[in-house]
């Protein structure tokens, strides 16, 4: 079985279930939006919250990937960095915890942090971000021993934040005949990033995954148009561009497919798209063509779906991993 090491912003996921408003109202937070805040910020917050109750999900978007793939069969480790605290400390146990291995630097800052907020008689939720030690990661500790034994990188867009962390990266693991696989991130960060986003896609880049808002900050085209276009830069990319209930499309070359999305009640759509690319680079990794590799990811991704939070339970992984290995096998 083949491996799989991430690099990526290490962030825990808090869910904390709120009577009313009136803490929203404290920090002046824009409810049902995303709020960016620092690491004192996001401090008092939780002092102010402490008793409520909470969720702590440790993960990110490579992070999560990465646990998921190493769920279905790959084998796998994660690059990042946290602050010294209870949060990191548990970010780093549950990577222990899922036989993932850990290279988890130590940051000045606290820990990433991505608040969500659930209040009471309101579906829609608060988001609030603070990466802190996330973004103290350094160029110079992207090192190449870290890369021996693993054939797949997997990297994030929020990544770029850290100036030389991705392109460092990119260039050992080519160096070293991995398969590099990218996830934009969100369409902010390919707005900020874009010459230096090209240059890497063109250079380095195996697998693009996308989203739809990213596909058309980067290419001004929408779905199978911006799947072709991704595809072309550079010598026949493999691009994939995830549209939610629409599904996905997925080109190569002269090669593109349409993936349909797989029908399941939605409990929270966070993490789908991690899910979707822990799928695909799984049944990838076996050499399965492009299309059951979409297949592969949006059984990941319905399932991903189907579970409140960023990450699919123990239950949900063991049944997707399943329906997997079932699909797989008829296809081989």
């Amino acid at each position: 079985m083949k491996s799989i090491i991430g690099a990526g912003n290490a962030i825990t996921d808090i869910f904390i279930s709120l009577p009313d408003n009136l803490i929203l109202e404290q920090f002046n937070l824009s409810a049902a939006t995303v709020n960016h805040v620092d690491e004192t910020v996001a401090g008092e917050i939780l002092a102010a919250v402490e008793g409520m109750r909470r969720v702590d999900v440790p993960g990110g978007s490579a992070a999560n990937t990465v646990a998921a793939a190493a769920y279905l069969g790959m084998r796998g480790a994660f690059v990042g960095k946290v602050g010294r605290d209870s949060i990191g400390d548990n970010f780093r146990g549950d990577l222990d915890g899922n036989d993932i291995v850990s290279h988890i630097l130590i940051g000045e800052r606290g820990s990433g942090v991505s608040l969500v907020f659930n209040v009471a008689g309101n579906a829609e939720k608060t988001i609030v971000t603070s990466p802190g030690a996330a973004l103290e990661f350094l160029e110079e500790e992207i090192r190449e021993e870290l890369f021996i034994g693993y054939d797949y990188l997997h990297l994030e867009g929020y990544l770029l934040r850290c100036p030389g962390v991705v392109e460092k990266a990119m260039a050992i693991a080519r160096k070293r005949g991995m398969v590099i696989s990218l996830d934009l991130g969100n369409s902010i960060i390919v707005r900020d990033n874009l010459p230096l986003l090209k240059e890497l896609v063109r250079e380095y880049v195996d697998i693009l995954f996308a989203n739809g808002e990213e596909a058309m900050a980067f290419t001004g085209l929408e779905g199978a148009e911006a799947a072709m276009e991704l595809s072309g830069i550079g010598c026949g990319k493999t691009a994939v561009v995830k549209l939610g209930e629409r599904g996905s499309v997925v080109c190569r070359g002269g090669e593109i497919y349409n993936v349909a999305a797989e029908s399941v009640e939605v409990a929270d759509t966070v993490g789908a798209g991690d899910a979707y690319a822990a799928g695909f680079l799984f049944a990838h990794s076996l050499d399965f063509p492009i299309y059951e590799c979409g297949c592969v990811g949006a059984m990941t991704a319905a399932a991903a779906v189907g579970t409140v939070g960023p990450k699919i339970g123990k239950c949900g992984l063991e049944a997707v991993k399943r329906r997997v290995l079932e699909f797989l096998r008829n296809k081989d």
